[in-house]
């Protein structure tokens, strides 16, 4: 009599039994996975989507979204750069803040790096040996963390760091301002980044890769222009770029510049893989060199910082300045 009941009752009538109910309601039952909650598909995804295809859009986005924060990172961050000391010795019988070595850079050389929103940094000698304060830092630390590095002008380079011999006392020159800038100097050619030279900068590139100097270039070379002067930076001469030069490529409208000239030592013997850039006009000085195994080492024996940005009488040294800072960032790790 009950299964007759149960056959009898229409499919909408409820049983007698609720537990019935449940269980029936639960086998036939097809749940709407596109009407949202929990373990159901969301109403907003494409039709056929699967989790292939999601995985590889938000792989996608969050990729995008790190190559765009890498590169405001990358591009915006400020550039350090490294320039290198001036050295003060005291002379006998000195007193007070003249009787210590003093390290310092000239204002203008520093002034001129930062035109293009870059940070400078002197860097000091280090003594790892020193009595006082011994320091583990070494030069080595300074061209890893350093984007670039400037030799800033200043003493001679001492004839006895190119194998001569002074052929006057006072062209004896700083050979302790020598060991620590070729130090320096091998250290950022090592790291893989740039180096640009003035002036004595320049003679320190060509005599650390084996090349030599003229002592005093009136007395090598009594034709030659006066390339020292008393009015300093305000003594000039002309230069020209040879041709297939980097100098040249920059300076492509140029073909004879004007340059200051604070000179009496010039390079001479050009050192291993160096490229003259710029010869002064018309007795043939060298006045710019490239070292060519490096991405950027270059040398100018002029002082661009004392040159005006978009002047018209002396060479804008701009383009020099961009090209060192732009390998800077491009070798940046």
């Amino acid at each position: 009599m009950a299964e007759d009941d149960q056959t009898k009752r229409s499919e909408g009538e409820p049983s007698l039994d609720p537990s019935l109910d449940e269980r029936k309601e639960t086998r036939v039952r097809v749940p709407d996975r596109r009407a949202g909650g929990q373990g159901r598909i969301p109403r907003y995804l494409r039709d056929g989507d699967n989790a292939l295809a999601l995985a590889g859009r938000v792989f996608t986005s969050r990729f995008r979204s790190l190559r765009d924060r890498f590169n405001r990172d990358f591009m915006q961050r400020t550039l350090h750069i490294g320039v290198s000391a001036r050295i003060f010795h005291p002379a006998a019988g000195a007193k007070g803040l003249l009787s210590k070595n003093l390290q310092y850079l000239e204002e203008s050389i520093a002034q001129w790096v930062m035109s293009r929103d870059v940070l400078v940094f002197m860097i000091p000698t280090v003594n790892t040996n020193g009595l006082l304060h011994p320091s583990n830092i070494t030069l080595r630390h300074y061209a890893r963390h350093l984007d670039g590095l400037v030799l800033q002008g200043g003493a001679d380079v001492a004839p006895q760091t190119y194998s001569e011999t002074p052929t006057r006392p006072e062209w004896s020159g700083d050979r302790a301002r020598d060991v620590y800038e070729l130090e320096l100097l091998h250290e950022f050619v090592d790291a893989g980044k740039p180096v640009l030279g003035v002036c004595r900068g320049c003679q320190l590139i060509n005599v650390a890769f084996g090349g030599t100097l003229h002592q005093d270039v009136a007395t090598d070379m009594p034709q030659a222009l006066a390339h020292v002067h008393d009015m300093y930076d305000a003594h000039r001469h002309a230069i020209m770029f040879p041709k297939g030069s980097s100098l040249g490529r920059m300076f492509p409208k140029v073909e004879q510049a004007m340059v200051n000239s604070i000179h009496h030592q010039a390079v001479k013997d050009l050192g291993r893989d160096i490229r003259i850039e710029a010869v002064s006009e018309p007795d043939g000085i060298i006045e710019a060199i490239r070292y060519l195994r490096a991405n950027f080492v270059m040398g100018l024996q002029w002082h661009p910082e004392f040159h005006r940005a978009g002047g018209v009488d002396l060479l804008d040294c701009t383009p020099v300045l961009d090209e060192f800072l732009r390998a800077a960032r491009e070798t940046r790790l």
